[in-house]
């Protein structure tokens, strides 16, 4: 009994937190922002969250454009990665191919920016690659 109350407690502040760094997100820093995508990266590539994204993947989708559009370098290529992660998370499913639909052309705009950093374009490219892999219902 206690085992089950103490595992639902580390679970709901787990989701306090993620949800802590999905409003950070839309913070006016830049370091505020890398900080929490920094985070996002680390908490999506080491547990499976889908239930807990499958309600916010649009609010969290929302703000990996934003920070792909009005970010710099590191953070776009941060925030390429944590789309990455997060259309792991969605899988092949309708969930997973609407994130990805949604910011296919965004990721396709930093890619060929000659102006992003290498590093960005870098993990666009790795996004989209992954992305059409696992969620692309649209064979092209």
């Amino acid at each position: 009994g206690s085992e089950a109350a103490s595992e639902q407690g580390q679970e709901e502040e787990v989701e306090d937190s993620l949800k802590e760094h999905m409003d950070n997100l839309l913070d006016k820093s830049a370091k505020t922002r890398q900080a929490a995508l920094q985070s996002l990266r680390l908490a999506l590539s080491s547990k499976t969250l889908s239930e807990f994204l499958l309600e916010r993947r649009l609010m969290l989708t929302d703000s990996l454009e934003k920070c792909l559009k009005k970010g710099k370098g590191e953070e776009q290529a941060l925030a390429g990665t944590v789309l990455t992660l997060l259309c792991l998370q969605m899988g092949s499913g309708p969930e997973g191919e609407e994130v990805f639909r949604s910011l296919k052309p965004l990721l396709v705009s930093v890619l060929t920016d000659s102006t992003a950093s290498p590093s960005a374009r870098q993990s666009c490219a790795t996004a989209l690659g992954m992305c059409c892999y696992i969620a692309a219902a649209d064979l092209e």
